[in-house]
């Protein structure tokens, strides 16, 4: 009696057990490369040329100072043999002021470049980010994945918000 009321228990859980996997969800999954659609959208150029804009008079003086700061090197080089000894020493005090100045100028200019960057990308990708939510939700997609090592074309979204970017 007791074993075949055992028995009945476990019939009884192995049945609600297939039951529940009959029940189970479909869910709609789609992907994306963050990375081309970052490449693509049309927002991220217009970043890319706002920096550009931004800091092309400063990339011009760092060139500048750079063949400056040659032009003396080699003035040096090639005229520091019949140089006066207190003209030598100037140039080459020269030389080593200009070179520390030029390193501190493009420490400064990478610096802030890298900031206004983060800055810019941060935008941008909080707009890819509104465009993937509002994709996903049109198209009636339970889950999205970024970055996944292998996905079929049918499950690739990108395309659809370089779209919705592009509008």
């Amino acid at each position: 009696m007791k074993n075949k009321f055992m028995l009945s228990l476990i019939s009884a859980f192995a049945l609600s057990l297939a039951v529940q996997s009959v029940y189970a969800v479909e869910l709609k999954i789609g992907v994306v490369k963050p990375d081309e659609i970052l490449q693509s959208a049309p927002q991220a150029d217009a970043a890319r040329k706002i920096l550009e804009k931004e800091f092309a008079t400063r990339d011009r003086d760092l060139v500048a100072a750079q063949q400056a700061l040659k032009e003396l090197q080699d003035r040096l080089a090639k005229d520091g043999a019949i140089m006066s000894e207190s003209e030598s020493e100037r140039i080459n005090r020269d030389i080593a002021n200009k070179t520390r100045e030029l390193k501190r100028d493009m420490t400064t200019f990478q610096e802030d470049i890298n900031f206004r960057r983060n800055e810019e990308m941060g935008k941008v990708q909080k707009l890819i980010g509104e465009a993937l939510v509002t994709v996903a939700e049109e198209n009636g997609y339970d889950l999205v994945l970024a970055n996944v090592p292998y996905a079929s074309s049918k499950a690739d979204i990108s395309n659809l918000v370089i779209e919705l970017l592009k509008k």
